[in-house]
């Protein structure tokens, strides 16, 4: 894309001057406001700087020598060393015409993919999946689609919780109280409710704590009965899952639950105490401080009372039995040995930083030559809240689930079809109505900065105006809608040799849609879905300002076939760009 070309003539400039400079970093984006040219760099100032050079004779320097004259006209230094570029006409129009062939869709594959594990979503077994859920999917979702588009290759990974102190509740639940014919009928119901009964058992009966303590044990023996329940809850839970990620459109590479790595772990602890690198303490296991790092950013140390004293990661509890921590740096050497990754990204909520950041640390002294070769990386988000500020909750003060709200959203979704289109079948209201109220949920969620807490809208989120789904989504089947009233709109697409940009709004537009590339690797970069959201609300702003200023199916000869072709163009950057967020579009609304 134009912006890579000319980083590229940019770092031939910068190495002919400064024959050993490190060029990686020398970018290119777009001017922030375009009276002063397309694109922009500032990366020789940096250069400068560390090199004790004059930023100002630096950039006259490398623009001696840079040579984009085949796209650009003559770069401007501006300011201490900025450079503007400004793009001809005819380098845009060729990049148009180029995309139209199917040669690009304004972005390119990594000259590098990388392999890269994504840890995403991760619902509890026997639990009803919540409205928290919607951030990990979602997030995670639109991740790996992104970096797909991107020629990276991807493993997603669904790391479920399916071991744990709760099965031993489950099982005496399942055991004593379970209502058969309540568990074919609403089976995530009935474990949730026999969990919740038995746990309240347990918080007021030592002996029925006991018991369910017992019961896992056997669990984790390997007891035959025990087994075979512990198999038929994973079995029910996964209906609910493979339910709920078929209307949302998410699938999977791999679904490893935390009982996978058991094997594994009794090895990890004592080969973490072989090395030295954990100890054991009041009858525990704990990976400790090992005092390189100043106290206030080490995680392994907390202040109580004016004192730093130790907050170590437990790999083996008093009783014997293993935890997340333990769990998550045998399911990391897996992943290392299976799939040799470049990243691993865990997609998990802000309050578990924490644990990620010892987590890391820990896997870092323990395998340090395997530490090398990946990447950690926590990609946290913060928490949806209702009207009042507080966690999004039912009325009644429950956890909204996920698919109650799915249903929520698909039928207010339907009473706006039906009032706009009275006229369709009701096979065509619903699926219109399923696409957009899903839309609607998935890009709410998305559209904040990740890490930013969110108040949950439901008329926001299901607007047909404003920075939503429903807007885009109205936006793509618009367009559409001219090439079904254009009768020849066949005959056009011959002629996009001859098309030419002459009005400010048919230049505005092309020059954004230019730009979708480094949306996307925007959001590879920085794993932040909101870059590409607002990237498409501004594209769809340029089409609204051109398709009022520039007729299109009223236009003749060579003005009829550019503005047809920027119409072409925009509907295929925003069916991909709402694709990669895991948003389906619609050729009618």
């Amino acid at each position: 894309m134009l912006h890579q070309v000319l980083e590229q003539q940019l770092r031939i400039a910068v190495t002919a001057v400064l024959p050993d400079a490190d060029t990686a970093s020398l970018l290119v984006r777009p001017c922030p406001d375009p009276k002063f040219g397309d694109y922009q760099s500032n990366a020789l100032m940096s250069l400068a700087k560390t090199r004790k050079m004059n930023p100002r004779q630096l950039a006259t320097d490398v623009v001696a020598k840079l040579d984009v004259s085949q796209w650009c006209e003559k770069v401007e230094i501006a300011g201490a060393g900025f450079l503007n570029f400004r793009v001809k006409p005819d380098a845009i129009t060729q990049t148009l015409q180029s995309a139209f062939r199917g040669e690009h869709l304004f972005y390119t594959k990594a000259n590098q993919p990388r392999t890269i594990v994504i840890d995403f979503s991760s619902p509890n077994v026997a639990k009803p999946m919540h409205v928290g859920h919607i951030r990990s999917t979602g997030i995670g979702d639109s991740l790996q689609r992104v970096l797909r588009l991107l020629g990276h290759h991807v493993v997603t990974d669904n790391h479920i919780g399916d071991w744990g102190t709760q099965f031993g509740k489950l099982v005496v639940g399942w055991k004593e109280l379970l209502d058969r014919a309540t568990l074919e009928s609403d089976p995530i119901g009935e474990m949730e409710r026999l969990y919740k009964l038995v746990n309240a058992q347990c918080d007021a009966d030592p002996a029925r704590l006991e018991l369910a303590k017992q019961e896992l044990v056997k669990l984790q023996a390997g007891d035959p009965d025990n087994l075979a329940i512990w198999k038929e809850m994973i079995r029910l839970s996964q209906v609910q899952f493979d339910t709920i990620y078929g209307r949302l459109g998410v699938k999977f590479d791999h679904t490893l639950g935390e009982s996978f790595y058991n094997p594994w772990l009794g090895n990890a602890v004592a080969d973490l105490l072989a090395r030295g690198i954990a100890r054991e303490s009041e009858g525990a296991v704990g990976v400790f401080s090992d005092g390189s790092m100043p106290p206030k950013e080490d995680p392994f140390l907390v202040n109580r009372d004016g004192e730093w004293v130790a907050d170590p990661a437990l790999v083996r509890k008093s009783d014997g039995g293993f935890n997340y921590m333990t769990t998550d740096l045998a399911t990391i050497e897996h992943r290392l040995k299976t799939w040799s990754p470049d990243e691993i990204i865990y997609v998990v909520d802000d309050r578990q930083a924490p644990h990620f950041r010892k987590l890391f640390l820990t896997f870092a002294r323990w395998q340090a030559d395997a530490a090398k070769r990946v990447t950690l990386r926590h990609v946290g988000f913060g928490k949806i809240l209702g009207d009042d500020g507080k966690p999004f909750k039912t009325r009644s003060g429950d956890t909204v689930k996920l698919g109650d709200l799915l249903d929520e959203a698909v039928e207010r979704a339907l009473k706006v079809v039906v009032e706009k289109n009275p006229d369709m079948t009701d096979a065509q209201q619903r699926e219109i109505a399923r696409v957009i109220g899903i839309g609607g949920v998935k890009y709410a969620d998305l559209l904040p900065n990740r890490q930013s807490d969110y108040v949950f809208n439901w008329d926001k989120m299901l607007a047909l105006t404003g920075n939503t789904a429903p807007y885009l989504q109205y936006a793509y089947a618009r367009i559409r809608s001219i090439f079904r009233k254009a009768q020849d709109a066949g005959d056009w697409q011959s002629a996009i040799s001859s098309i030419q940009l002459n009005a400010p709004e048919e230049l505005g537009l092309a020059r954004h849609l230019l730009n979708f590339g480094l949306a996307l690797e925007a959001v590879g970069d920085e794993c932040r879905p909101n870059f590409l959201c607002n990237y498409l609300y501004e594209l769809s702003g340029h089409f609204a300002r051109f398709y009022e200023a520039c007729p299109v199916l009223k236009a003749e000869g060579a003005e009829r076939v550019t503005r047809l072709l920027l119409c072409e163009l925009t509907s295929r950057v925003l069916k991909q760009g709402l694709e990669a967020l895991g948003i389906e579009v619609l050729e009618q609304m």
